[in-house]
């Protein structure tokens, strides 16, 4: 039978970022089309390892004494552990941070895909010795992993530069299309349809945060703007700047991880802003596309590719404050991008041809015929 392990993830089924959403996606699928899938889950504190069955899918949970990056880093080792004594036909590895642990796979002869992700060692939230850490497991990863997936051309372009450009594939994330939702689910955050602007985004200077609540707050805007994210005065300095930046009008909710909330939130908004400056693909972006939302978006190649030429860009703060003059002002440019952000996703971003793609990689280095080879 073919088999994979997924490794990489704090678990399924998904309630925190884009690559549990996507190790989910991809988990269900495969399952569906015949393959024993199994997921590593991260259980904090102490505990035994345990399995169960979710939608036919493995979840091995296993657990970590040590917290922060150091229980990432145990874990990780763990999860290699009991994937090469698993033995199943192909690997695949959610992020490079602990890419060194792909030297395993290697000298057992396992088959092992590692996802790039983003340049996780650009990011200046992380300390100088984090950085290098990140640094040398991507040059790790690049040459330890069979094969590498790249989310956007621009990171695939990076990795060849690194002189791997043959291991390398282009497979962006997807997202479900919202394409209805309750407006009453809004009441409970004390927004109406209509009548807001969202931001989701995790509360780090590279997503721009301070820049955009600044610009909205610059002046009255006559709407809300419903900020998503856990913010804690009581730690980071960076959450003190911005929320001393924001407006009677901004609205800072907290985490939200219901999906279908979500979704209603995305789909009766007015318009959404990205400040992501680091990284591929962005799940967040892709949700609010595919929820038809008008996006305005920093300026930078990975925003460009994913958003296209319908969005809205800006490059500092006066640009966003003016960006966000024109779309509330503007009913048809909004209805416009709106439609562009719709259409762009549906053209690139949906989960079946992601997963797709996905699955055809997945047979290359089990050494078996893609669907397409074999129909031929």
């Amino acid at each position: 039978m073919r088999s994979i392990s997924i490794l990489g993830t704090r678990g399924v089924p998904a309630r925190y970022g884009g690559f549990e959403t996507f190790a989910e996606a991809l988990a269900l699928y495969l399952e569906g089309r015949g393959w024993r899938v199994t997921v590593y889950c991260h259980d904090e504190g102490g505990g035994r390892r345990r399995q169960e069955i979710w939608h036919g899918v493995e979840l091995v949970h296993l657990p970590s004494r040590l917290r922060g990056a150091a229980g990432t880093v145990e874990f990780d080792l763990k999860c290699t552990w009991d994937a090469l004594r698993r033995g199943n036909c192909v690997n695949l590895v959610l992020g490079y941070n602990t890419a060194v642990f792909s030297l395993f796979y290697r000298l057992a002869g396992q088959c092992n895909i590692i996802n790039m992700d983003g340049l996780e060692w650009r990011r200046s939230k992380w300390s100088r010795p984090v950085r290098g850490w990140f640094y040398v497991n991507e040059w790790l990863g690049c040459w330890l992993g069979n094969r590498l997936v790249a989310d956007h051309p621009e990171i695939a372009r990076h990795l060849a530069s690194r002189g791997v450009g043959k291991k390398v594939t282009m497979i962006p994330y997807g997202s479900e299309p919202v394409r209805s939702a309750d407006p009453a689910l809004l009441g409970q955050f004390g927004l109406s349809a209509g009548g807001y602007v969202l931001l989701v985004a995790r509360a780090e200077p590279e997503n721009s945060i301070l820049e955009i609540v600044s610009a909205f707050s610059a002046r009255p805007r006559g709407v809300k703007l419903a900020v998503l994210g856990a913010y804690d005065r009581q730690v980071y300095q960076y959450h003190d700047q911005v929320m001393d930046a924001a407006s009677q009008e901004v609205m800072f909710l907290g985490p939200v991880y219901d999906r279908t909330l979500l979704g209603a939130l995305r789909f009766h908004a007015l318009a959404y802003c990205h400040g992501h400056r680091v990284g591929g693909t962005n799940p967040s972006l892709l949700e609010a596309m595919g929820a038809g939302n008008a996006v305005l978006a920093h300026d930078n190649a990975f925003n460009r590719w994913v958003a296209g030429d319908g969005a809205l860009f800006f490059s500092n703060e006066a640009e966003c404050a003016a960006g966000l003059d024109t779309l509330l002002a503007d009913t048809a440019l909004r209805a416009r991008a709106g439609e562009a952000s719709r259409a762009r996703h549906a053209a690139m971003f949906t989960w079946p041809e992601v997963l797709e793609s996905y699955e055809r990689l997945l047979l290359e280095c089990c050494g078996a015929k893609s669907a397409d080879a074999t129909r031929r």
